[in-house]
């Protein structure tokens, strides 16, 4: 074992704080984080419902699946008219595609494997033809447009989603419209007022509900442009059925002709072209784009500055939620990978755990203990806490240390008049100089730390200094017991006691990497704690810090199970949450603090890089990343197959049954509370990870905090040994010769004595 070092105190995060009332300085509360946390969930729940839109609601049904409907508001003028209707002014006109004039026309694109085929077989011919862009394929491929309109074609709107606008509520007519034009507009500065409806055919086959969406269409100042004739080359017959669909029909009459450069494997669309163009060349036809084919002017126009700009944004935003998904989605595979890797070997170390202790410490230790219980405002339980510890059936004192409480503390202790109790009182300084005041006064190398809301069992202490049989081990975590667990917030805590906390602790002593000890239930060696310059005061969890100290300085710090004591938890949500942002940021100051031991050999680099890992993976990493698998849940619950995201939420929950069914059992635990484990996932959950960011939010931001004092609420009173007061008439057993026996009633009246 190396020797002992003092450790050295980090500077503090803030040039000018001011001292708080518990000896910890603080700054004004934090509020633009959470304004900030608020903005940025905001904005990944807006990219995501966005991107759920585009993705998940895009409708690749194929173009004859719209099923028809009746037909009776349709003018008799547009259902014989051409293909080419507008309806602005309330009066529809149609025109058709002059004599001798093809006008090839390509939907659904652009694709990045078919579309160039499609133009290089077009400017092979010398060919121009109108391509209808669905807007999420330009946003996505905006080369491809920019393309399409540099080499002369003309461009028009094919939807945004490729929706039935039928079937689409006019808000989702316009949005889809408009959106697309956008897309234009940022990927190659035009706009166009040509609109093909998707699922829509010949000006014949218009019923109700399409001619309300033509009708609305031209109000919004767009041309609708059906066809003459389906290639139906999006079934995929074959080129020369494709080609026999294109070229049909008598003399020159003008078509306007549908094909597809995207939606599926469209090689035979490819490869029909060039046999086309021949084909129809040779029966003198002229292939044009459809404005020219009708006679209308050019309806492609330079797009405005603003709706270049505001669609140049639209295409970042989706190709950033595009970019964001895919990380997401790598982070939370991974996430899920290690949390299921950290349950396996949690187990897994669990069991072996439990077997290597089977086999004990060594030659029992029965050398007196002094029992240190630092007390500020403590009235509430501080007697239960006494009497359990003079109740132990091993040799014990007990200093209460008195920091300056106002309630009367130390005036119950000392009006007790309980034997081998001492009470010192001291201004109020903190916790820290408290336990420091504690050991300094301390008669026996071997010391426990006790807050003065916990009661210990009557074996307690014995179990607690056991592993001090191994001359490394300079600390010795107990196992704490949350006694008031009868509600919801109880039963939830009771489960991370046993569950998250023990788990681990078992975990850590196996690899001899032990960040904490608690201060609920603590052993140490008073030699050890004096090499490291005793407990420190520039953290907020000076239990961690003093922990992690000892580490440093190659001490082992190890785990005993059997070592019971009973702790009261917070019984509010808001006493929860201040005792838990304590305990978060002074962990985090200590990681910092403690940073150095990544680097370290021996039991310092054990703890640096296992302990300290652990940590920063386990308890801040993967809780940050805690929202963002919210949110992402509820995405996938709307945009994606519920029945899937529920069944990986079943499986999550069915892994944290099954540790919790072992943890339970390894403590002696009724299985019972765990039957409100699926609630823990929607209250105490998200509390938890919000208490993390907001200590990471507060480190970043150099803030320190004022010592929270837990609210006592008695819940001890009920179970504790009784024990005589110094006037009673048994004669006690000095301390260090015998010890108080699970009874301390039996022992002897000794006038006042008060050790």
């Amino acid at each position: 074992m190396s020797a002992p070092r003092r450790r050295r105190a980090a500077p503090p995060p803030s040039r000018h704080p001011r001292r708080g009332r518990r000896g910890v300085v603080r700054q004004g509360p934090l509020r633009t984080h959470w304004l900030l946390l608020t903005t940025l969930l905001l904005t990944l729940a807006a990219t995501l419902l966005f991107q759920g839109y585009t993705q998940h609601l895009y409708d690749d049904r194929p173009d004859q699946a719209a099923a028809p409907a009746g037909a009776g508001t349709v003018p008799a003028a547009v259902h014989s008219g051409g293909p080419v209707i507008d309806t602005v002014g309330g009066k529809p006109r149609s025109a058709g595609p002059k004599p001798g004039t093809i006008a090839l026309t390509f939907d659904d694109g652009p694709d990045p494997h078919w579309t160039p085929l499609v133009l290089d077989a077009l400017h092979r011919a010398g060919v121009h033809a109108t391509f209808f862009v669905v807007g999420t394929q330009a946003a996505e491929h905006p080369e491809l447009v920019q393309r399409i309109v540099a080499e002369g074609h003309q461009i028009g709107v094919h939807t945004f989603t490729h929706t039935d606008l039928g079937a689409a509520p006019e808000w989702r007519r316009s949005l889809e419209l408009r959106e697309t034009q956008l897309t234009l507009a940022g990927a190659a500065g035009v706009t166009s007022s040509l609109l093909r409806p998707p699922y829509s055919s010949t000006a014949e086959a218009l019923d109700d509900p399409s001619w309300a969406a033509v009708q609305q269409a031209g109000r919004e100042g767009y041309l609708t442009v059906l066809t003459t004739r389906d290639s139906e080359d999006w079934r995929r017959p074959g080129v020369e059925a494709i080609v026999d669909a294109a070229t049909a029909g008598p003399g020159n009459q003008g078509q306007i002709v549908l094909m597809h450069d995207a939606g599926g494997d469209r090689q035979q669309s490819v490869d029909a072209l060039d046999t086309l163009f021949a084909k129809l060349k040779a029966r003198g036809f002229t292939f044009t784009t459809v404005s020219q084919a009708v006679g209308l002017p050019d309806p492609v126009r330079p797009a405005t500055a603003g709706d270049h700009w505001q669609g140049l944004a639209l295409i970042w935003l989706l190709q950033g939620g595009g970019l964001a998904l895919t990380v997401l989605g790598w982070l939370l595979w991974a996430a899920g990978a290690v949390s299921v890797l950290r349950a396996v070997v949690v187990l897994v170390a669990a069991h072996r755990h439990k077997k290597l202790r089977r086999h004990g410490w060594g030659p029992p230790v029965t050398e007196p203990v002094s029992v240190i219980v630092p007390a500020y405002n403590e009235v509430a339980g501080i007697e239960p806490a006494v009497r359990s510890l003079l109740a132990s059936d091993h040799p014990v004192e007990v200093i209460v240390v008195d920091d300056g409480s106002t309630d009367g503390t130390a005036d119950l202790v000392e009006s007790l008049n309980l034997p081998y109790v001492r009470v010192i009182r001291q201004e109020n300084a903190g916790k820290p100089t408290a336990l420091n005041t504690g050991i300094a006064a301390a008669r026996a190398e071997l010391l426990v730390m006790v807050d003065g809301d916990t009661v210990f069992e009557p074996d307690a202490v014995r179990m607690l200094v056991q592993p001090f049989a191994d001359p490394t081990v300079g600390a010795v975590s107990g196992n704490a017991k949350v006694v008031n667990r009868g509600g919801l917030l109880g039963r939830w805590q009771h489960i991370e006691y046993v569950v998250g906390f023990n788990l681990d602790r078992r975990l850590f002593d196996l690899a001899e990497c032990m960040p904490t000890v608690p201060g609920a239930v603590g052993a140490f060696r008073r030699s050890a704690l004096l090499g490291v310059g005793g407990v420190g005061e520039e953290t907020l969890a000076e239990d961690t810090d003093l922990t992690m100290a000892l580490c440093r300085a190659g001490w082992r710090v190890v785990y005993e199970e059997r070592a019971k004591a009973w702790t009261e938890a917070p019984a509010s949500l808001s006493a929860l949450w201040r005792q838990r942002y304590r305990w978060c940021y002074g962990t985090l100051q200590a990681m910092w603090k403690h940073r150095g031991a990544l680097t370290q050999q021996g039991q310092a680099g054990k703890l640096g890089r296992r302990g300290l890992l652990y940590l920063l993976m386990f308890q801040v990493l993967l809780p940050l990343l805690a929202p963002v698998v919210d949110v992402f849940a509820l995405y996938g619950l709307a945009f994606l197959d519920p029945v899937r995201i529920i069944g990986l939420w079943a499986a999550f929950l069915l892994v944290q049954v099954l540790m919790g069914v072992y943890a339970f059992r390894l403590d002696k635990e009724r299985l019972g509370p765990l039957w409100s484990l699926p609630l823990q996932q929607f209250v105490y959950r998200q509390l938890m990870y919000l208490v993390v960011i907001q200590s990471v939010f507060t480190a970043l931001a150099g803030s320190r905090l004022r010592w929270q004092r837990m609210q006592r609420y008695g819940s001890l009173q009920q179970s504790v040994p009784s024990v005589p007061s110094a006037t009673s008439d048994a004669a006690p057993e000095p301390v260090g010769v015998g010890g108080y026996r699970a009874q301390v009633h039996e022992a002897a009246r000794n006038p006042g004595q008060r050790t």
